[in-house]
């Protein structure tokens, strides 16, 4: 690898000369035998008697360059069009240091677009530290590709690096014992890393743990806090949404309007009102490339994952069951299913409110009354309001 010393750098004297004189294109006839020279000629700056500063930036110049390409590129195209500009760009494109950097619209793959080659350009950025690509091939492979095991230990992987998102997903695995029986559940180890993406400041997992905490479900239970943290949980997307939102619409206000009609309040689908009751509906929440691949997946297969699985209602998840009743059903309507509280509410809000209606009972695929993975609260409004 060239570094900044040295040769690299070209000497200051080697430009120096006849200022003053004046290099003349030299005509080429491209008939008979002048035609074949013609292709060496342009591509050699020694037949020209010049030098070339592209190529003689040192490495490491351009390894920095390319690590900031890569953790702010808002899309795959980004980064492979630096990658097929020569030859030289291509080998430090693909460096360790380059790809540990990824963010998560570099490696933001379309399901219609997978292929070997995706599946092998995620694994060499997972190998090279990007935690980004570790829980992006982890879901991929833990749902998609049903291998539970490389997908869990990839998801572990990025969870040992404290990111939020893998922390989240290990804790709806534990709490649903996705991959495994009913009695792989472990609601504890769910609430632990739930309990720490929400310390990371995940909002999902935020919520999580204030349904957990408000039902006692593998903690003991204690509704006081556990509001505390639905209301830190809608506070943390506010900021977010004001982070994010451009000025205009900020100034605009169109979003910051208080409905004293309860049922008007939740009409409206293409806004998240999860702030209704605090006085304003904010954007839905963008949802992570993983979970779009997954809805993307799946929506190729008509919904269904499998023979008798089912999809989490909420349109920003993508989660599949990996048994069968895997996931809970909304105990008024039974016409919905959630792999975890924090859908449930955040679906709750979005849309299914204005659409659940009761219901006696339901059956399932196979013609029987479904008895596992019915909601368990009683009071549906209450549950999912909260």
């Amino acid at each position: 690898m060239r570094t900044r010393r040295g040769h690299c750098y070209p000497k200051v004297n080697m430009f120096l000369g006849n200022e003053n004189k004046v290099k003349r294109r030299r005509r080429m006839d491209f008939s008979g035998e002048n035609m074949g020279c013609r292709k060496r000629l342009k591509g050699s700056p020694e037949t020209f008697g010049e030098f070339d500063f592209f190529d003689a930036l040192p490495d490491d110049l351009v390894l920095c360059i390319l690590c900031k390409l890569s953790s702010t590129a808002a899309c795959p195209a980004d980064f492979i069009n630096f990658l097929i500009t020569c030859k030289r760009f291509n080998g430090l494109g693909l460096h360790s240091i380059v790809l540990s950097k990824a963010c998560p619209k570099m490696i933001a793959v379309k399901a219609k677009n997978w292929s070997e080659s995706a599946h092998r350009f995620l694994k060499l950025c997972a190998d090279s530290g990007s935690v980004e690509a570790c829980y992006t091939l982890g879901m991929i492979r833990f749902y998609c590709l049903r291998n539970r095991g490389s997908g869990a230990s990839l998801m572990a992987k990025a969870a040992i690096s404290s990111y939020a998102p893998a922390l989240y997903s290990l804790a709806v695995i534990q709490f649903n014992g996705s991959g495994g029986s009913k009695n792989d559940k472990d609601l504890r180890a769910g609430v632990a890393l739930c309990a720490r993406a929400a310390f990371m400041g995940h909002i999902d997992a935020i919520r999580e743990l204030g349904h957990c905490l408000q039902d006692g479900y593998g903690v003991k239970q204690n509704v006081a806090e556990g509001r505390r943290f639905l209301v830190q949980a809608n506070a943390r997307e506010l900021a977010t949404v004001l982070a994010t939102a451009a000025p205009s619409a900020l100034n605009s206000g169109s979003w910051l309007t208080w409905n004293p009609l309860l049922h008007h309040r939740h009409v409206a689908v293409t806004r998240c009102p999860l702030l209704s009751d605090f006085g304003c509906n904010v954007p839905a929440p963008e949802s992570h490339p993983a979970n779009r691949f997954l809805s993307d997946w799946f929506s190729g297969c008509d919904g269904n994952p499998a023979p008798g699985l089912r999809l989490c209602s909420h349109s920003g998840c993508g989660r599949p069951e990996t048994r069968r009743h895997e996931f809970r059903r909304c105990s008024v309507c039974g016409a919905v299913n959630y792999c975890s509280r924090a859908c449930q509410a955040l679906d709750w809000k979005l849309r299914h409110k204005v659409e659940c209606a009761a219901a006696e009972r339901w059956l399932d695929d196979g013609g029987e009354i479904e008895a596992n993975g019915i909601d368990g609260n009683e009071n549906a409004e209450e549950a999912m309001e909260s």
